[in-house]
């Protein structure tokens, strides 16, 4: 934990600096006046003449312990902390309200008889399942994408932000559906790495019981370039030869309670954060306020004058009577925060229904509904604004809502506004895509071809007229499937471990390649 520490420190003080450095400058006067008027308060006044120095002493009432500190010690505090916060102090980058502020991470899943040892209860994958789980919730909204191994290297689904999407292939994953005996956790890391050079930056998360020797190297290789974490699925008391091997590879040994999880979270994103900081298309968060909490408390000490205490609360009387609206009794929070404030941190802490309820600001509330899955109300916010990243936001719910054509639509007026924004042509491409095969089934209904169009509780729209409205819940068989296999994961509707038995076998037979 503290080589955690130590790596989040040094990121903060990597990329400390001042955002207005010229403010500093007033600390000169500053302590030229606090120099000066200390140096005229502290100056002993002469003494008395015809006193005796010992009757001086008792009739001399406080003596030097009161000029320890001054009203202008105070005072100086104050304003000094007023001057630092203007200069704009920060570290962090200001959030992207596209892109999740957790790392992209590659869950790669041991799935081999020793797996099953009931040491961990009910047994070690399905513990390591259920952290699995746990972290998926932790890291809510993060891309994440899942690999399983044994003999051989499967990835079982490509990165989504959707975590129920994950779950049914998770629960799936037994040793019976692997094709092949075995370890080989060095497939596995190159296909994890594989997956996640598309994303650029991010982690690997390795959950095994144990390394073969020859795993070593390659693991130790791939730690020290990039952040890949082992979560050693071993009860207390029980060690593995090539995971106590690991140098550079951090082993989070399961836990019965969250804290591992919770320290592989901090573990991924450091180098995360450490991308996002090197990132210089999104501007630096101003820190400055902070000082204004500990600035305003000192203030409050100027109270202990009478005057001053007459004088602030004219000041709030006539602050309420002009504007008697403006005092607010829903909460604490509502008097030093604004809803939009609130919002950002609701949805720091993944909160996205409440930073959706609070957010103001109609693009960070829009991407906050999207994120909670409130899809219709995103489309409704996101309306009220003519911006490129609106609409792209504003089509991506449309299709998470099965509004196929009206993704199109937004695709479209996304690159009607900015012709190069990332990843709306490709969107674009993709949805029309789904609509093309919505009305190719609709048309093969209703010529009765057999496509496998079977029954289901999703009604697709039918603008183009063609065919019948159709009921469909999978891909049409054969080589006229239109989706990619990743697409079609997503949707299959059988049993899931029967599913990927069948595909790890023709993986590993070759002829998927």
């Amino acid at each position: 934990m503290s080589e955690i520490l130590l790596s989040e420190l040094g990121l903060v003080v990597a990329a400390f600096h001042f955002l207005r450095p010229l403010f500093l400058l007033v600390l000169v006067p500053l302590a030229a006046l606090w120099w000066m008027n200390r140096r005229v308060a502290t100056r002993k006044p002469p003494l008395p003449e015809g006193i005796a120095p010992h009757l001086l002493a008792a009739l001399t009432v406080g003596g030097g312990a009161a000029r320890r500190f001054l009203p202008i010690d105070h005072v100086s505090v104050v304003l000094a902390l007023a001057v630092i916060g203007a200069a704009g102090p920060s570290w962090t980058r200001q959030a992207d309200p596209f892109l999740a502020q957790t790392g992209p991470v590659v869950i790669v899943l041991e799935v081999t008889p020793s797996m099953t040892t009931p040491d961990l209860a009910p047994n070690r994958l399905e513990r390591a399942k259920f952290k699995i789980r746990d972290l998926l919730e932790l890291r809510a909204g993060a891309r994440t994408a899942l690999v399983a191994y044994a003999g051989t290297a499967h990835r079982v689904l490509p990165f989504t932000e959707d975590a129920q999407v994950m779950l049914p292939y998770l629960e799936g994953l037994t040793p019976d559906v692997m094709p092949q005996e075995g370890a080989n956790a060095t497939a596995a890391l190159a296909l994890a790495q594989e997956i996640l050079a598309a994303e650029g930056v991010g982690g690997v998360l390795v959950v095994a019981d144990g390394l073969d020797s020859a795993d070593v190297a390659a693991f130790d290789s791939a730690g020290a370039g990039a952040a890949t974490t082992v979560l050693a699925m071993l009860p207390d008391g029980v060690s593995d030869i090539g995971l106590d091997r690991l140098g550079t590879v951090p082993v989070v040994r399961a836990t019965t309670d969250d804290s591992d999880v919770q320290r592989l979270d901090r573990i991924l994103n450091v180098d995360y954060r450490r991308a996002l900081l090197d990132d210089d298309s999104q501007p630096w968060e101003d820190r400055g306020w902070w000082l204004a909490v500990p600035a305003a408390l000192l203030a409050l000490l100027w109270f202990r004058q009478g005057w001053t205490m007459r004088w602030g609360a004219l000041c709030l009387v006539a602050s309420v009577g002009l504007n008697p609206g403006a005092a607010r009794a829903d909460g604490l929070a509502d008097w030093f925060l604004t809803p939009d404030q609130q919002g950002y941190r609701a949805f720091n802490r993944n909160d996205f229904t409440g930073a959706g309820d609070l957010f103001a600001d109609p693009m960070w509330k829009g991407h906050a509904l999207y994120r909670a899955g409130r899809y219709d109300e995103a489309i409704e916010v996101l309306n009220r604004l003519e911006t490129p990243e609106a609409s792209f936001t504003q089509g991506l719910a449309h299709i998470k809502n099965r509004q196929y054509r009206d993704g199109v639509r937004a695709f479209e007026t996304t690159l009607e506004r900015d012709p190069d924004f990332p990843g709306a042509a490709e969107n674009l491409e993709t949805a029309r895509r789904i609509v093309t095969y919505v009305e190719d089934a609709r048309e093969a209904s209703d010529t009765g071809e057999e496509t496998g169009i079977g029954a289901d509780d999703v009604v697709f729209d039918n603008e183009a007229n063609r065919g019948v409205d159709t009921q469909t819940d999978r891909q049409p068989r054969g080589e006229e499937a239109i989706l990619t296999s990743d697409q079609w994961m997503n949707t299959v509707d059988t049993r899931t471990g029967d599913f990927l038995r069948y595909r790890f076998r023709f993986e590993a037979s070759g002829a998927g390649q």
